[in-house]
C-alpha cells in the first residue's frame, strides 16, 4: 500500500506538473499569435540599419512590417525551394542594395517550377529603385529538415541569409530577410505568401495531463478500497 501510495503521488506529480506546464504554454502561444498579428497589420516602419542589427531578434522584430527603398541586384537573385499554398516551387530571394547603404535580401515570392529561369518572368525583373513593403524575417540557417543547403552545388532549403550573401558576394548583408508583400500588378514572383497561422494544442495537451492525473488518482483510491476491504 505505501509503494502504491508513492508511485500515485509521483505519477500525479508528474501529470500535474506537465499540464501546468502546458498552460503556461497556451498563454505564450497565445501572446506570440496577438503580437505577430499587430506587428503584421501596423504601418510599415523604415527596415533596421547596421546600427539596429544587434538588436534583431525574433523575439523583438519578427513578422514586423517594414519598408526599405534600392534597387534590386537581379543578377544575384537565389533560388531556395519551397512548398506553398501553391504547390512546390521556389521563392526568389534577391538582394536590394537599400538607399541608406546596406544590402537586405528581399524574399520576393514564389515561383513553380517553370518560372525558376528569370527568361520566363521578364516581367518581374525590376531594374530601377523601387519600394519593398514585407515583413521581417530571421534568417534560417543550415536548410530545411532533412536537407542541408549546398551552396557549392547552388541547392538552397532554407533562407539561410549568412550563406545566401556569402555565396553571392553580398557585403553589408542585414541579418535577416524581408517577406514582400504581393505586387498590385500581380506576375511572378508571387508575394504576399507568409504563413501567419501558429498551431495552438496546448489547452487539448493540458487537459490531457489533467485527465490522467486524475485518472491515476481514481484507480489509486480504487486498489486501495478494493485490499482495505480484502483486508478487513
Amino acid at each position: 500500500m505505501i509503494l502504491l501510495g508513492v508511485l500515485a503521488l509521483a505519477g500525479v506529480a508528474v501529470f500535474t506538473s506537465l499540464g501546468v506546464w502546458q498552460v503556461e504554454r497556451l498563454f505564450w502561444k497565445l501572446d506570440l499569435i496577438q503580437r505577430v498579428e499587430e506587428r503584421a497589420q501596423a504601418a510599415p516602419v523604415p527596415a533596421p540599419g547596421p546600427e539596429d542589427w544587434p538588436a534583431v531578434t525574433a523575439a523583438s522584430q519578427e513578422y514586423r512590417r517594414v519598408g526599405v527603398t534600392g534597387r534590386f541586384l537581379n543578377d544575384r537573385e537565389t533560388l531556395v525551394q519551397a512548398v506553398t499554398e501553391r504547390g512546390g516551387g521556389f521563392w526568389v530571394l534577391t538582394p536590394l542594395r537599400t538607399d541608406r547603404g546596406f544590402t537586405v535580401l528581399v524574399n520576393r515570392g514564389f515561383v513553380p517550377p517553370e518560372r525558376r529561369s528569370t527568361d520566363s518572368r521578364p516581367d518581374g525583373l525590376i531594374d530601377a529603385d523601387t519600394t519593398v513593403t514585407g515583413l521581417l524575417r530571421v534568417t534560417e540557417p543550415g536548410g530545411g529538415f532533412l536537407r542541408s543547403n549546398d551552396p557549392a552545388q547552388d541547392r538552397w532549403y532554407s533562407r539561410d541569409v549568412a550563406a545566401i550573401a556569402a555565396a553571392r558576394g553580398v557585403t553589408e548583408a542585414a541579418p535577416y530577410f524581408i517577406d514582400a508583400e504581393a505586387s498590385p500588378q500581380g506576375g511572378y514572383p508571387v508575394g504576399g505568401l507568409t504563413v501567419l497561422k501558429f498551431p495552438n494544442n496546448h489547452l487539448v495537451y493540458a487537459l490531457t495531463w489533467f485527465a490522467l492525473a486524475f485518472m491515476v488518482i481514481a484507480a489509486a483510491l480504487y486498489v486501495a478500497r478494493s485490499e482495505w476491504r480484502r483486508r478487513g
